[in-house]
């Protein structure tokens, strides 16, 4: 069977409210979703309640959703996309 190509996940574009699209890779994004997540360990979303440490949340909210409310009404955004050289 061959590779699938939906799911070679090289870059991401962030959508953050009031601020530029940035291209960051997976690794890049998941640092930024540890350091949101770090401060939210009281107000955490019910399905990452389930993870003992940041970084498994990180990861799970990384692989399974493409975006984080950061207050009411503001939203951070992030999908995957495939840059062409």
């Amino acid at each position: 069977m061959p590779d699938a190509i939906m799911y070679q996940e090289e870059t991401f574009v962030v959508l953050m409210p009031g601020a530029a699209e940035e291209f960051l890779t997976p690794e890049e994004l998941l640092e930024r979703l540890e350091g949101l997540l770090r401060d939210r360990q009281d107000d955490l979303p019910r399905d990452l309640q389930r993870f003992s440490t940041v970084g498994e949340q990180a990861q799970h909210l990384r692989d399974t959703a493409c975006d984080l409310e950061l207050s009411p009404g503001e939203s951070m955004q992030w999908y995957v996309v495939r840059l062409e050289k």
